[in-house]
């Protein structure tokens, strides 16, 4: 298995609404930020994937808000997949303090998308496992 991935992230003051607290829609680009450094330090850029033809696309996205989020605070965000039968897969992320208080659980549905056919494609772990150096940090 291999070791939890996170990225480190500071809030922005700018990031904040008008409660004082990180605006609900950042949450989700903190959890895209850091899908897309998982996939750099797997081996795998964008441009990598276009080449192939395919890309990263999100079906269906839960945000769970466990406590508030303030600009200075520094957060951990995870990423992890789960690989399953079929065209989609679940990805699990977890946002918390350095304390390790949870703020936000993240759950999304995904697949890969054949950008010709503009259909999902089969078997994604296989495909992405195959384009990665490093295959373990999505979990194969």
């Amino acid at each position: 298995m291999a070791d939890e991935f996170f990225v480190p992230v500071t809030v922005r003051g700018y990031e904040t609404d008008v409660q004082g607290h990180l605006n609900q829609a950042v949450y989700l680009q903190y959890a895209e930020h850091a899908r897309w450094e998982l996939f750099g330090a797997a081996g795998i850029r964008q441009q990598d994937l276009q080449a192939a033809g395919i890309g990263p696309v999100v079906l269906e996205t839960t945000i769970r808000y466990k406590r508030e989020l303030r600009a200075g605070d520094k957060v951990e965000v995870t990423c992890s997949f789960e690989w399953g039968e079929g065209k989609t897969f679940r990805l699990t992320q977890v946002i918390r303090k350095v304390d390790g208080t949870v703020a936000a659980e993240v759950t999304a549905v995904g697949g890969f998308l054949d950008l010709t056919a503009r259909r999902l494609i089969t078997e994604p772990s296989q495909r992405i496992g195959s384009m990665a150096t490093d295959p373990t940090k999505f979990g194969l």
